[in-house]
């Protein structure tokens, strides 16, 4: 029921797998020695780390448009996180049970910490988090279009978790192996926590979809809602994506934005019948010539109105940041002041000894 009642290739337990799989490369890169580019040359041995499937650290030269992507690409990333934490922190308070509400707060709180290892991924690139979130703020970086859409019911708490989640493994555990090195290690323990936020909320709609007829209903509308814009979660198609060419070929991402789509689909349809719910699509049928499923494409021009700022909740989800960024400010000086006051402390004490 927790994602195991499918083939190993076709659920977050193989994905958990690739997980495993990137964390032991990992490991096995930083022992292998780097032949032919003299430290002299700071672009032939950054060809050669990206080359050899090694990391990119800190310390390390690299060319400034690269490092302009992984900002873009991590603070996005980050944002999606924080502001991800209001369409389900709206229903913390109204989860039918005890144990939903514990559940639900213990995910909402996993995603704060999401951010927290992102936006510390990318002050390693030189940019400061005060510096990012003002970005945020002022509308100059965005986040996931996914977080614009409203939850209506308690269905989409399901949904969000199986779909919304579901995609954001699909698209992130490649990311355990991004050339990046502060990046590739916070993805993966991100990925192993997003499997547990995937897995609770497929047993959700597992457990409405199996319930009384409404319940089945309001999961069913759940999905039909929701179907369309996880899809759009992977991005613009190919032929439209600006910047995954490049971000292929430093190593950035390993799979394109369809590629990524297709997958997701795939996985989806064999979960969708243990379910007992259907995939809105009338146009999803298996093609045994690609091996895969052909599916409706999700509508990329309501893709671009909902990232430009014209998606349902936009103005909500920034008001609500903007707001308790305003109402956080004493937190953040009263933090200050006493890491200010230890550092204080601390020198006092190496000059007495």
């Amino acid at each position: 029921m927790y994602g195991n009642d499918f083939p190993a290739d076709d659920t977050s337990g193989g994905l958990l797998g690739e997980v495993e799989a990137a964390e032991t490369a990992l490991r096995e890169a930083a022992q292998r020695g780097r032949h032919g580019a003299a430290a002299a040359d700071p672009t032939a041995y950054f060809a050669e780390v990206i080359a050899a499937d090694q990391k990119v650290e800190p310390r390390d030269w690299m060319p400034e448009a690269y490092r302009a992507t992984l900002i873009r690409q991590i603070a996005q990333h980050a944002h999606s996180e924080i502001i991800g934490m209001q369409p389900e922190g709206n229903w913390i308070t109204r989860a039918p049970s005890l144990k939903r509400k514990a559940i639900l707060l213990a995910k909402v709180q996993d995603e704060a910490g999401h951010g927290l290892y992102l936006y510390a991924a990318a002050e390693t690139l030189g940019v400061s988090r005060d510096e990012l979130v003002d970005l945020l703020l002022a509308g100059r970086q965005k986040y996931s279009s996914i977080f614009n859409y409203p939850t209506l019911t308690w269905a989409d708490m399901g949904t969000i978790g199986w779909l919304v989640d579901g995609a954001a493994i699909v698209n992130q555990v490649p990311l355990c192996r991004c050339s990046y090195g502060p990046y590739a290690r916070a993805m993966i323990r991100i990925c192993k926590e997003e499997s547990f936020h995937q897995r609770q909320g497929y047993e959700i709609l597992h457990t409405l979809a199996h319930g009384t007829p409404a319940q089945r209903e309001m999961a069913q509308d759940s999905v039909n809602r929701w179907w369309y814009p996880s899809l759009a979660m992977f991005g613009p198609p190919d032929t439209d994506s600006t910047h995954s060419a490049q971000s292929m070929a430093w190593k950035i991402k390993r799979f394109s934005n369809d590629e990524l789509r297709q997958r997701f689909v795939d996985m989806c349809v064999g979960q969708a019948e243990v379910l007992g719910l259907t995939v809105p699509d009338p146009g999803l049928a298996w093609n045994d010539e690609r091996g895969a499923y052909d599916f409706t494409q999700p509508d990329y021009a309501e893709l671009m109105r909902v990232i430009k700022g014209a998606g349902p909740c936009n103005r909500q989800r920034m008001e609500h940041r903007r707001r308790a960024h305003r109402e956080g400010a004493w937190v953040r000086a009263a933090a200050a002041a006493y890491a200010a006051k230890k550092e204080q402390a601390n020198k006092k004490e190496k000059v007495s000894t």
